[in-house]
Parts: structure tokens; C-alpha cells; sequence
């Protein structure tokens, strides 16, 4: 076996520019889709992701509405937030009931003196 059967070809990674150029190519009604898939030597499952995130990101910039932008927060701080507010709950129902007791203490059981 030789040098060259053994390596494999360099991935090639596509600019987002790029895949918008053969997503628009490939759309236009006198196109063959098989002379732009071997020119740029990409696979059919490869046009079909680009045409799904072209549908995914069309679909999102027209679903914004005018007006104030709703910020989105990540999954992993959206956890993180969550673990948090979970924590001072319980700090929170702690002390609650320690004050409670030392209401008790103070007041000889009663909560109106």
C-alpha cells in the first residue's frame, strides 16, 4: 500500500457564504442539482442540512418581531441560574424556619407580643 491510499482527503469546511451561494444555485428552477453537487464536491445529505438551516434561520429572522429584542440565555447558564435559584430557596426556607424558632424564643410562643 502506498503513502497515498492510506491518507485520507482534508475535511473541507464551507463559509456561510458559501453554502448561501449553493443554496440559492441549487433553488433556481434551471439548475441541475447533481452538476453543483460534484462541482463543489459535496454530498446530497450535505445540500439537504444546508436548505434545513437556510429554513431554520429564515423562519427565525421572520418570526422577530419590531420593537425590544428578547435576549436568549444558553443552556448551560440557563442551568446554572436555575441551580442557583434553587440554593437560595432552601437558604430561604432555612432561615425561615430559624426565625420562626427564634420568634417562638423571644415571644414565649406567642406571635403577638
Amino acid at each position: 500500500m502506498s503513502v497515498e491510499q492510506t491518507t485520507k482527503p482534508k475535511r473541507r469546511f464551507l463559509t456561510s457564504d458559501k453554502k448561501f451561494q449553493i443554496f440559492l444555485e441549487t433553488q433556481s428552477p434551471n439548475c441541475s442539482v447533481g452538476e453543483v453537487l460534484r462541482r463543489e464536491r459535496i454530498y446530497s445529505t450535505d445540500l439537504a442540512r444546508i436548505r434545513q438551516k437556510a429554513k431554520e434561520g429564515a423562519l427565525e429572522r421572520l418570526a422577530d418581531r419590531p420593537g425590544a429584542k428578547r435576549q436568549s440565555v444558553s443552556k448551560d447558564d440557563y442551568e446554572t441560574l436555575k441551580k442557583e435559584l434553587e440554593e437560595k430557596e432552601r437558604a430561604l426556607a432555612h432561615l425561615s424556619v430559624e426565625l420562626t424558632v427564634l420568634r417562638k424564643k423571644t415571644n414565649g410562643g406567642s406571635w403577638e407580643r
